[in-house]
């Protein structure tokens, strides 16, 4: 606890540590596939290429110094090309009807209460890579919950885990960057924010490895439940 000890804002990641992506969206795909009879792949290995894949579209834009080309627009790229991966041609209506289940995002079961227990000692802030006005909707609509900050990446324009994200961040909310603590189910987001000086809080949702790096996470945790144990 003392390592910590001096955090004042824990920063969350929206899309896979509040928000289950696969949760939410495999039954989107699932229906998608059968409504178009597709039978070459099933939904969670759609899910899982075009996740991978959507990653790829965010670091060659940071790589390439395209800036943030918008969250959606990278789903929208990957599932083209997952889509055209397993030969099913990506007409304007398949993409649509794969991408309507974005709308429908739900948070984790144990993500509110273990906020309700978090708030009452640290500023809860989304810093997150997703397009401002898509974030509003996901947070009032979807998670329903008052975040003392919702950040965008697009205001320092590069997804992360660029470290003009994490600086900039900490500087919005003005504090230092040790007074920050990245808390993210995916390891290049806590590897990225331990880089530049935050504390990291790995919610290891997917039970998998973690980066071979100097750039540990402070805590590794399971959920949100535990994350609250820890911290509190």
């Amino acid at each position: 606890m003392q390592m910590y000890s001096n955090t004042k804002a824990l920063t969350f990641d929206l899309f896979g540590t509040i928000l289950d992506l696969g949760g939410s969206l495999t039954p989107f795909i699932n229906e998608s596939l059968t409504t178009h009879h597709v039978k070459c792949i099933t939904a969670d290995e759609f899910w899982e290429q075009w996740r991978y894949r959507q990653r790829i579209e965010q670091y060659q834009d940071t790589i390439m110094m395209l800036g943030h080309s918008g969250y959606l627009e990278t789903v929208r790229r990957a599932l083209h090309y997952t889509l055209r991966r397993n030969g099913i041609d990506a007409t304007p209506e398949i993409v649509e009807a794969f991408m309507l289940g974005w709308q429908q995002l739900t948070p984790f079961p144990e993500v509110l209460s273990a906020l309700s227990r978090l708030k009452t000692k640290y500023q809860l802030v989304v810093l997150s890579n997703g397009d401002p006005d898509f974030l509003d909707y996901l947070v009032t609509n979807r998670v329903e919950w008052v975040f003392d900050g919702v950040i965008s990446v697009t205001s320092f324009g590069s997804f992360k885990p660029h470290p003009c994200v994490y600086r900039g961040a900490a500087g919005k909310l003005e504090l230092e960057v040790n007074e920050c603590m990245m808390v993210s189910a995916n390891s290049f987001d806590i590897m990225g924010a331990r880089a530049c000086g935050f504390r990291g809080a790995y919610v290891n949702r997917y039970k998998l490895p973690y980066e071979d790096t100097q750039f540990q996470p402070d805590i590794t945790v399971g959920d949100f439940t535990e994350l609250a144990d820890t911290l509190l």
